[in-house]
């Protein structure tokens, strides 16, 4: 018996990646189309390294989304949408087999990290379990690091032994980080943990 056709049997198949940081810091996410975007929030934290240490949100095509609470300024400041009310199959996509929609993913206003992210509707793959990285170029910056400018600065500091910086930014980001190294699998126990924790919602809400 033929199974009854389910018009969101699809997964959205996310190339992320940091705005402005040459070589590319990238990640290739498989997520369900049922996740909503304070979920999406969290995949992305995990995937980058980040820490969910300040404000984000995105935007689609003008339509902020995001925690109202958290950044909605006065009566006269711009509308933001409840992430856990838009899921990704939400999104409308142009006609065709190859149609792709890309948005933007802003965390951090301060260092403005904005994140380029190419979504692409995908055929789901059995026994496999959503959400999932499964490429990815790079670490994330240290959080704090000043944005693009002040991680170019943080690089040339890092990796010149002779720059009067080097020791310093070498203790301060700590003697786990490489900026060139990317670990599929920890990325992966990263995004299954943020799941778990935000049951649907932000992690922050919960705590």
């Amino acid at each position: 018996m033929a199974k009854p056709y389910d018009p969101y049997a699809y997964i959205i198949r996310v190339e992320a990646r940091i705005v402005g940081v040459e070589p590319a810091i990238s990640r290739t996410l498989e997520l369900p189309s049922t996740l909503n975007f304070a979920q999406f929030h969290e995949v992305l934290q995990a995937a980058f390294g980040w820490t969910d240490s300040h404000l984000h949100q995105f935007n689609v095509g003008g339509l902020l989304i995001g925690a109202p609470e958290a950044i909605e300024g006065g009566a006269y400041g711009p509308k933001v949408l409840e992430a856990t009310d838009i899921q990704l199959k939400d999104l409308t996509f142009p006609c065709g087999d190859t149609a792709s929609l890309t948005i933007t993913y802003q965390y951090d206003f301060g260092d403005d990290w904005r994140h380029s992210l190419l979504l692409r509707r995908c055929q789901i793959e059995d026994e496999v379990k959503y959400p999932r990285c499964v490429a990815g170029e790079r670490a994330g910056p240290p959080e704090d690091v000043g944005g693009y400018p002040g991680y170019a600065e943080f690089l040339e500091a890092w990796l010149d032994e002779r720059h009067e910086e080097h020791k310093a930014v070498r203790r301060w980001a700590g003697k786990n980080f490489d900026p060139e190294r990317f670990e599929p699998d920890a990325t992966n126990k990263a995004i299954a943990r943020a799941m778990r924790a935000s049951r649907g919602d932000y992690q922050r809400r919960r705590s």
